[in-house]
């Protein structure tokens, strides 16, 4: 049988090697998306991503701001469009220029997309990659492998994790959830029950939100809140997942969902308080890209009496 010739060439067809694994895994994506209901492609969420941040843009600003060319734009507006999840407009000044924003359908798909379709896939790739190390050929290899020997859908399928957005029945389990770890480990103190017993009023129609997980079997097992606690700057707190469900990895699931959830939110500061005692949190934060911040000890560490941990989201750094 003959050999991959792509692979025995290395880097001179380093490009082709990378598109043949790009389009593998956006194979698996679709597969993903479909199993959701959705008819997106893979390569059409990044048009549709950054719409949804600057809300209406023009065909030259999106493939500026992809980096793609415009006629590959073009293509892909028309295809949304034709699928309603596009609104397309001329406003003034100038009527030359053609607007686009989301339709409700369009906004109605990216929220599916963010909670059944993102996490799954960013997980089931992060773990994928996890122990990659050595020249980029090998790792580029083992990516391969991996996929040989588990596609990427039946990997993010696999996990059995759903996110969930708040809804006033949840309450409780917020509250629940976690009064076990908080107990456990520490003592619940006021600023804990003023945000346990009052989610509603604390938490979301203060502008921030909650999200959470549940696990195929048990139900929900886990939760984490973003508290807005300035003009673009948000507080991730809360965030416990039963002892039931350990194992299941839903806590990191939990987590990149909801990194994810507050850059939809324009959070331009991302922070969040813990004790040492937290180990396993703490390693999980660190992972994905928080660091210890002595300005944010300073700022908010006094807010509890347990606090001697203060951590800053960087996006530079996670996933290093």
């Amino acid at each position: 049988m003959a050999g991959d010739i792509v692979a025995e060439l290395g880097h001179l067809f380093l490009g082709t090697r990378l598109k043949r694994l790009a389009e593998r895994m956006q194979a698996d994506v679709q597969k993903v998306a479909a199993g959701a209901g959705l008819s997106i492609l893979p390569s059409q969420y990044p048009l549709l991503a950054i719409i949804e941040r600057e809300g209406c843009m023009t065909v030259g600003q999106i493939a500026e701001g992809l980096g793609i060319s415009q006629p590959g734009v073009t293509r892909n507006i028309a295809r949304l469009a034709e699928l309603g999840l596009l609104d397309m407009a001329r406003e003034e000044p100038d009527q030359r220029q053609k607007f686009v924003s989301l339709s409700a359908a369009g906004k109605a798909a990216m929220e599916v997309s963010k909670r059944e379709v993102w996490p799954r896939i960013d997980m089931a790739v992060a773990a994928m990659c996890e122990d990659l190390s050595g020249p980029l050929l090998g790792q580029i290899s083992a990516i391969e492998r991996a996929l040989d020997e588990m596609p990427l859908d039946r990997r993010a399928t696999g996990l059995g994790l759903t996110i969930l957005r708040y809804d006033d029945r949840l309450a409780r389990a917020f509250h629940d959830i976690n009064a076990e770890w908080i107990e456990a480990m520490y003592q619940l103190e006021q600023t804990d029950r003023d945000v346990l017993e009052n989610p509603r009023e604390r938490i979301i129609d203060a502008g921030g939100d909650i999200l959470f997980v549940a696990a195929e079997g048990l139900g929900i097992v886990g939760t984490c809140a973003l508290q807005k606690t300035g003009p673009g700057r948000f507080e991730l707190t809360k965030m416990g997942v039963l002892a039931s469900a350990r194992g299941r990895k839903a806590g990191e699931f939990l987590l990149r969902a909801v990194i994810a959830r507050a850059a939809d939110m324009g959070a331009e500061t991302l922070y969040l308080l813990s004790n040492r005692k937290s180990g396993a949190a703490i390693h999980l934060y660190e992972k994905l890209g928080f660091v210890h911040d002595e300005g944010v000890m300073r700022q908010n560490g006094a807010r509890y009496e347990r606090c001697d941990v203060a951590m800053l989201y960087r996006p530079d750094v996670a996933g290093r």
